[in-house]
């Protein structure tokens, strides 16, 4: 199927999307940038740390470049508790970002790790205030189950650290949690190349959000462009239904009748 093709869309929190890919807004030159990153990437979902909106400013306010149709991800970077991850998404949703949030709750300054336990408390506590919650985790299927039940509409389990652009070093994490959680599995953080983020997509994941490797780019814009395209083609092919790996060759033509079978 074309991802394209409303039977393909994305559902999270009982939205449907034509995109599986997400951006976020940090690292740019320029906020400038940001809507033609948004259309390059085709991205219609974006997320934004309430800690860099300034909604008293007349100008150079984030929220000013992220076009009305996208949905907004406040994310609660910087909460180092549950309960100040909390208190971020209550904010953000009283001065109008809505009621969807990306849960981060990182106690750990040196490898910017999330802390499991205290993002399932945060969860919790905001599904029952109906948040549309988007944890960010490590690639832990315990934590990704424990969230699954504890409501969360999607699951956003890392490749790699924040911002390393080392790919998918969780690799083995990553597929269980794909194959065993039932909400959406959306990787984020450490995916560096479109490559990456097709083989992501290659795996079963539903969506991949990248900021970093798109900002730090030569080329953003570019780079965003390119993403787009690996996302498609990673969930084209899944769609397709991979062959399955061999220990043995197998010759994809048959050798009888051709060489051995002349008189």
């Amino acid at each position: 199927m074309n991802p394209t093709d409303s039977r393909d869309a994305l559902i999270i929190g009982g939205h449907e999307f034509d995109s599986r890919l997400l951006v976020g807004t940090g690292k740019y030159a320029s906020d400038d940038m940001i809507p033609e990153i948004i259309a390059a990437s085709g991205s219609r979902i974006i997320t934004v740390a309430l800690r860099r909106v300034d909604f008293e400013a007349a100008t150079d306010n984030v929220i000013q470049h992220i076009p009305d149709d996208m949905q907004l991800l406040p994310n609660t970077s910087g909460a180092r508790t549950a309960e100040e991850a909390v208190r971020i998404a209550r904010l953000a949703r009283a001065a109008g970002c809505g009621n969807w949030v990306k849960i981060e709750v990182i106690p750990d300054n040196k490898h910017l790790l999330p802390d499991g336990h205290e993002t399932v408390r945060a969860t919790e506590i905001l599904v029952k205030e109906g948040f549309v919650a988007l944890p960010y985790i490590n690639a832990d299927p315990i934590v990704a189950r424990q969230l699954e039940a504890a409501g969360a509409a999607a699951v956003m389990p890392l490749a790699a650290p924040i911002g390393t652009n080392r790919g998918l070093t969780t690799r083995e994490m990553l597929q269980i949690i794909i194959d065993e959680i039932k909400v959406p599995v959306v990787v984020d953080a450490g995916i560096g190349k479109p490559s990456q983020a097709c083989e992501a997509m290659e795996m079963g994941a539903d969506a991949c959000l990248v900021n970093t490797a798109i900002a730090s780019a030569a080329d953003p814009v570019a780079m965003a462009r390119a993403f787009a395209a690996a996302i498609r083609a990673g969930r084209d092919a899944w769609n397709a239904g991979p062959g399955a790996m061999r220990t043995r060759a197998a010759a994809s033509s048959p050798l009888t009748g051709f060489l051995y079978e002349q008189e």
